[in-house]
């Protein structure tokens, strides 16, 4: 981005923000017009992590492309698994087991937490707060080594199939959640201590930021931003995927729609994922059954299949290498990603691989209410607005 200074006055000065600056949760750099240390103008110049991801879709049969949704918004791979498979599921008319459903839901949830977590800690630590950032991580050390157990990893999961989940759920992780799920209400009631009282954390977020219902609808905001301002709005309720129409649970709310309202929304938001949690373990206790289906041009065969005869393996195998042909069509799918809305839209001419891929991120519109978000307010309040937008960069850039 070149930067005009031609227009300026003598009161103004342009500062440059990032791209490597430790308030920017990520390559982003900000272009700051200021008066004083007020802020009058705010652009952010983006595409420093740009990857092409949507060219690489296009080009890998359906399967393959799993493990890449994981590094867009890396704090939160599984909703970006999620998401993915389910557009292919709908446009190809797969099945999917309702064990398999219980369980994504069950891990999307608990990576929602860690992620929220993630944001929490990093933000009290952008205004001043050591403390809190030591106590998140500590909470979601416990959600990551659970999640390690069910799929080997603790960041990039790539653990959801296109028909369901590779394995049933190791003997000890219903165990370690219901431990879990005892321990996390008290440790958020301790962290919403520490900070929603503090009267230096209110002043710092408390009418900063603003933006109203009708903005943040404008700007095409979902989430934790689009619900601290007021709008109830989650894919979850409106858009009921998975099985989230038989869970039971609320949707958060705050109409201030400043730092603050969009701090408590999130706060609330860990309490509701964890009463989902609680109900995806009751349900999979009582309810044993498949976790993938049975269709060997989406899934490989099973372990009793692989004792069966050598040249039906061989077949089963030679399907699935090939990847499923999905019919010709159009379809969109959407999750309530911990960020945001986040949507996968396919155009398919019949191969084994998408003809056209779009990602719809929650983060991009986002940033791109930062100016209307920070203008009139200090400099320092615009680290405090950009830690309650919570951004990734590698689901921005793509």
């Amino acid at each position: 981005m070149i930067v005009e200074t031609a227009g300026l006055r003598p009161d103004q000065r342009i500062l440059n923000m990032g791209p490597q600056h430790p308030s920017m949760h990520g390559v982003l750099r900000l272009v700051v017009t200021l008066e004083g240390e007020s802020v009058t103008d705010v652009r952010p110049d983006i595409g420093y992590l740009h990857r092409s991801t949507e060219w690489i879709g296009e080009r890998r049969t359906y399967a393959q492309f799993v493990p890449y949704t994981d590094r867009l918004d890396y704090v939160s791979g599984t909703s970006n698994n999620l998401a993915y498979v389910l557009a292919v599921e709908k446009l190809a008319g797969i099945e999917v087991p309702p064990r398999a459903t219980y369980i994504r839901m069950l891990l999307a949830e608990l990576n929602r937490i860690a992620s929220h977590l993630i944001w929490l800690g990093t933000f009290a630590l952008d205004l001043g707060a050591w403390s809190v950032f030591l106590y998140c991580f500590r909470e979601r050390e416990y959600i990551l080594d659970i999640l390690e157990e069910c799929t080997g990893a603790r960041l990039t999961y790539s653990w959801f199939r296109i028909g369901g989940v590779p394995d049933d759920l190791p003997p000890a992780f219903v165990r370690r959640t219901r431990k879990f799920l005892r321990l996390m209400p008290g440790r958020l009631d301790e962290n919403d201590t520490l900070l929603t009282g503090n009267r230096i954390f209110r002043a710092r977020t408390e009418g900063v930021g603003i933006l109203d219902p009708q903005a943040a609808i404008s700007y095409g905001a979902s989430g934790p931003v689009l619900r601290g301002s007021g709008v109830e709005f989650d894919v979850r309720r409106a858009e009921p995927y998975a099985a989230y129409d038989k869970l039971d649970f609320r949707v958060p709310t705050h109409p201030s729609g400043d730092c603050l309202g969009r701090y408590l929304v999130r706060i609330e938001e860990m309490r509701q994922s964890n009463r989902i949690v609680r109900q995806c373990v009751e349900w999979l206790r009582a309810h044993p059954g498949p976790v993938i289906t049975a269709n060997h041009k989406v899934a490989p065969p099973s372990r009793v299949e692989m004792k069966s005869n050598m040249e039906e393996l061989i077949h089963h195998f030679k399907l699935f290498t090939e990847g499923i042909h999905v019919p010709p069509g159009e379809t969109y799918a959407a999750v309530e990603h911990p960020k945001g809305e986040f949507g996968v839209y396919f155009v398919s001419d019949g191969a084994n691989k998408p003809y056209r891929m779009k990602l719809r991120v929650a983060g991009f519109p986002h940033l791109a209410a930062m100016d209307e978000l920070a203008r009139g307010h200090m400099i320092a309040d615009a680290v405090a607005i950009i830690g309650t937008l919570d951004i990734v960069f590698g689901e921005i850039d793509r």
